[in-house]
């Protein structure tokens, strides 16, 4: 079986069968070499079978910052990524290189299936949201339940918005998902949300109704040492075909 490229191309973040998820981020430097990265990327994998060792999935994303890619790979398990490094991973990647020399590999973390997820209900709407926001929050020292209390103290906070969102107080976000992974090595929260634009992100960020005491809590929770957002156009997405 070859690859195949889904049309919507995105993953398919809640799919049966989901042990490990691997996230990593590369530099290409220009908007024009992303293009390229992406094309050379889809020509490796679709020129060759299908890794029959447990990769469900494998996703690409265009950085706004017309800089990065966002690379999401869903597994069945940890251990089936490292077959795939032993045996697949590098003649593909030698590909990709020489169609765009000087790629950087910036980081590659391990995380758990999804911890905590919600969708917002857009009625009518009938859209795809239009990009990917990635937050990454790192904590000081692992500490079994720090980070999912920080979880649960982000949907304490989203509640709250909602709340205001339906009494009129404030407009309705362009806010369409977030789904909170914990990585493997304790020290780190991703958050993959959807958004409907970068616009809609930008004005969330800016509303004054992110000082609430509730929003503060969030930033300031014990332990929390730092975060970063980011945010991407989903570009390709690739499975198994039938």
């Amino acid at each position: 079986m070859n690859a195949v490229a889904h049309p919507d191309a995105r993953p398919d973040l809640h799919r049966p069968g989901v042990g490990a998820v691997l996230v990593s981020t590369w530099r290409v430097g220009t908007p024009e070499r992303q293009r390229a990265a992406v094309d050379a990327i889809r020509k490796a994998w679709e020129s060759r079978e299908w890794p029959d060792l447990g990769l469900l999935s494998y996703s690409v994303a265009l950085g706004t910052d017309g800089d990065t890619l966002l690379h999401y790979s869903q597994w069945t398990a940890e251990q089936a990524y490292e077959d795939f490094v032993r045996t697949y991973r590098d003649d593909r990647n030698a590909e990709i290189d020489a169609a765009v020399p000087g790629i950087e590999r910036v980081e590659l973390r391990r995380y758990a299936p999804i911890h905590r997820s919600a969708v917002r209900d857009r009625p009518g709407t009938g859209e795809l949201p239009g990009i990917v926001v990635v937050v990454e929050a790192d904590f000081e020292v692992p500490d079994a339940g720090s980070r999912e209390e920080w979880v649960d103290a982000v949907f304490t906070a989203l509640d709250e918005d909602a709340a205001d969102e339906d009494a009129a107080v404030r407009p309705p976000s362009g806010g369409a998902g977030a789904h909170f992974h914990l990585s493997t090595d304790g020290g780190r929260v991703l958050n993959y949300a959807e958004w409907e634009s970068e616009r809609a992100h930008e004005e969330w960020l800016a509303d004054e109704g992110r000082s609430s005491e509730a929003w503060t809590r969030v930033h300031r929770y014990p332990g929390l040492v730092g975060s970063r957002v980011k945010r991407y156009t989903p570009a390709l997405s690739l499975s198994a075909g039938v």
